[in-house]
């Protein structure tokens, strides 16, 4: 069997024996110690992150939530470029489809907020799932400059439809109201809004990733032809990859709508989209903890280019994105990994010598 089909068979392998019910061997103890620290990182990141909007200051609370949003929008890239092995340089579109979709919800036909998230995660599910059927037949570069295009044609056609999108000068709304028996501030009831929305996209990809699905994009992405002589349905996996992906983002596109409060076609030109798939890539692209790191960087690291340098922002935030690719090639995720087995190692051999 050559090396290139090795990945695929035993990804199907493992299907199958998931299908036919084979009982799992049974965790070492390193295992569970893994999983065991695993969970107590995951509840310390949730306590920390609902404690943190009542130490900040608000400029710091909608930072935060911003972060979050993008982690959105990167979660559902990391989807489609991560774990199935399709490039786009788009997402920035279906972004602003979700927002856009959001803001004229609101604005025109004063539709309440929470009632515009599934319609927001539906358009955008659509047009990913239309883009994912001519998007079969390309592969690499040719597949990322379709989906480069969309982003460049969305901006000027968001513009000719003054009318509903408000053309050049947007659409300004009103920032959801916290309900009073919350006694949460508006800035405090927005980043809920937005953590709620981050932690239910994580578990719903996390969730696909663990099922068939998942175990057929990822044989996908090893090796798409030999995939689809083990019999799975590349054609069908591909477009739904393209359609959960795109609806994400405009999920994301949504939750910013509601955050910011205003939408115009310059916040979405194409250096959104490619500021996305830059910071799914530093965060650690396939990583599980890669969107919310990439969603940290692409909202902190220019912030912090501007400080060092105003008159050359994006040199710093270029330099700065060499710098970490240098450093940690796995990006973040990678990178706080073997921080964290070389803590391990550590502590071993302290045991170790202890005994």
């Amino acid at each position: 069997m050559s090396d290139t089909t090795k990945p695929v068979t035993e990804t199907v392998t493992a299907e199958l024996a998931v299908q036919q019910a084979v009982p799992p061997r049974k965790t070492s103890l390193r295992g569970l110690a893994a999983q065991h620290w695993r969970w107590l990182a995951v509840a310390a990141v949730i306590v920390l992150a609902c404690y943190a909007p009542f130490q900040l200051v608000p400029f710091r609370t909608f930072q935060l939530a911003m972060a979050m949003i993008y982690a959105i929008a990167l979660v559902g890239l990391n989807l489609l470029v991560g774990h199935t092995g399709q490039i786009s340089l788009g997402h920035g579109a279906f972004f602003a489809i979700g927002a856009y979709t959001t803001a004229v919800l609101m604005n025109r036909w004063d539709t309440p907020y929470l009632a515009t998230l599934p319609v927001a995660a539906l358009v955008a599910f659509v047009l990913g799932f239309a883009l994912g059927v001519p998007a079969l037949r390309l592969r690499g570069l040719y597949l990322a400059l379709v989906t480069l295009s969309i982003a460049i044609f969305l901006v000027p056609l968001l513009k000719r439809f003054e009318t509903l999108t408000g053309g050049s000068m947007g659409l300004t709304l009103t920032k959801p109201l916290p309900p009073q028996w919350t006694g949460l501030a508006e800035d405090q009831w927005l980043y809920f809004l937005a953590l709620v929305t981050t932690g239910l996209c994580f578990l719903l990809v996390a969730g696909l990733l663990r099922s068939r699905v998942g175990r057929a994009l990822h044989a996908i992405r090893d090796n798409e032809i030999a995939a689809e002589m083990l019999g799975v349905r590349t054609a069908f996996y591909k477009t739904l990859a393209f359609a959960w992906s795109a609806m994400l983002a405009g999920v994301a596109g949504c939750v910013y709508t509601w955050v910011i409060a205003f939408v115009s076609p310059d916040s979405f030109a194409v250096g959104l989209s490619i500021t996305l798939l830059a910071g799914l890539v530093v965060g650690g692209l396939g990583a599980q903890w890669g969107p919310l790191l990439g969603g940290l960087f692409v909202l902190y690291v220019p912030s912090f280019a501007q400080d060092i340098n105003q008159a050359a922002p994006g040199v710093i935030f270029g330099l700065l994105i060499i710098a970490v690719m240098y450093l940690a090639p796995n990006g973040l995720a990678g990178l706080i990994g073997r921080a964290a087995r070389w803590l391990e190692n550590l502590l071993r051999k302290g045991k170790t010598h202890a005994h």
